[in-house]
């Protein structure tokens, strides 16, 4: 239907005006797998790799981050081979000009099924729309494989989505998204991804809401969420990037667990490290992780991207700190003095 592909044709070189990317899905997941959803399963392996080839010559030259899959399980070798196909074809299509990756359903990883397939650019994890999702955990698993890709959190708890779809838990907040934000981030992600219910929905009074939702997508535009995440890739872009590795044996104290749960990561040479602390508590850090013999120590603001130095000291190889008073989370930060780091936060050297 050229039609149709040519008002995709208009939003992808909209989005290419704006300097952006689209997480582009060749199709959405009822397609191939009808597990729920309206279908109809209108594909096959033969020609998934007929569409993926012809989509990927159409959008080889444009900003587009390939996304397969749909949030459906793989659940037989018909569904493996559709996937994969569509894959190769998108891969054959475009030259190679594009990562591609696999959306998973709701606490599955694409590395379950399509970890070491050539054409899986990096990793996704549905972490899904509990409060306290453990993403730590699913990021860990996919960091700690002998063959690492690059792996984020594609789906976690949405901003303003009834916490497990159950509206006795109520709705999903910013502070529910700081968490999943740094919690990932600090367990090895490589990035991560922030979405909103009402937006993804696109609600507004004409419509039928999904899943209870509250708001039209306009007024969800000014939710606080989406505004506080750029302040976490802010804060690791102000350190070297490529040497930072997750490393929970900085906390010598209580790690905690759902919402008092502490995650660490630090420099791999040394240099800085960063703890995430989600709730007011004294913490211990083994600083001896860190080789500088003094070291400067800073909050920093997840809510603001604002950071506030509060002590410089030597580094005896343990040290006990108390979060601020306002809150609840906060972020430790801990810099060789010799560095000379900018502000956290801030843009690097």
């Amino acid at each position: 239907n050229e039609a149709y592909f040519a008002h995709v044709d208009w939003t992808v070189n909209l989005a290419e005006s704006l300097g952006l990317h689209i997480g582009m899905l060749p199709t959405w997941g009822d397609k191939w797998n009808k597990k729920w959803g309206e279908g109809p399963e209108i594909f096959t392996p033969e020609n998934a790799k007929t569409y993926g080839k012809w989509l990927g010559s159409r959008y080889k030259s444009k900003p587009i981050i390939w996304i397969t899959g749909g949030d459906r399980p793989v659940e037989n070798d018909t569904h493996r081979a559709i996937v994969a196909n569509m894959a190769e074809g998108l891969r054959e299509g475009d030259g190679g000009a594009h990562l591609i990756t696999f959306h998973p359903m709701g606490g599955n990883g694409s590395s379950d099924v399509f970890h070491d397939a050539d054409w899986l650019s990096f990793n996704m994890w549905q972490s899904g729309h509990g409060r306290n999702s453990a993403n730590y955990n699913l990021i860990a698993k996919d960091y700690e494989r002998a063959t690492v890709k690059p792996v984020l959190d594609a789906e976690p708890g949405y901003e303003d989505h009834p916490a497990g779809f159950n509206l006795d838990n109520g709705y999903l907040d910013d502070y529910d998204n700081r968490k999943a934000l740094y919690w990932a981030l600090f367990a090895g992600a490589a990035g991560h991804t922030y979405g909103c219910h009402p937006i993804w929905q696109m609600a507004r009074p004409d419509r039928s809401p999904f899943s209870s939702c509250r708001r039209t997508w306009q007024e969800a535009l000014k939710l606080p969420g989406s505004g506080q995440m750029q302040h976490g890739r802010f804060l690791v872009e102000s350190r070297p990037y490529f040497s930072r590795i997750p490393d929970q044996s900085l906390i010598t104290s209580e790690i905690g667990e759902n919402t008092h749960h502490i995650q660490a990561t630090r420099d791999a040479e040394g240099t800085y490290a960063f703890v995430y602390i989600p709730s007011p508590k004294e913490f211990t850090v083994h600083t001896g992780k860190l080789t500088a013999p003094n070291l400067v120590a800073s909050w920093y603001d997840p809510r603001t991207g604002k950071a506030e130095r509060f002590d410089e000291f030597a580094n005896t190889g343990s040290k006990t700190f108390k979060t601020p008073a306002l809150g609840p989370d906060w972020v430790l930060v801990l810099d060789d003095v010799t560095q000379k780091y900018p502000t956290p936060g801030k843009k690097s050297r």
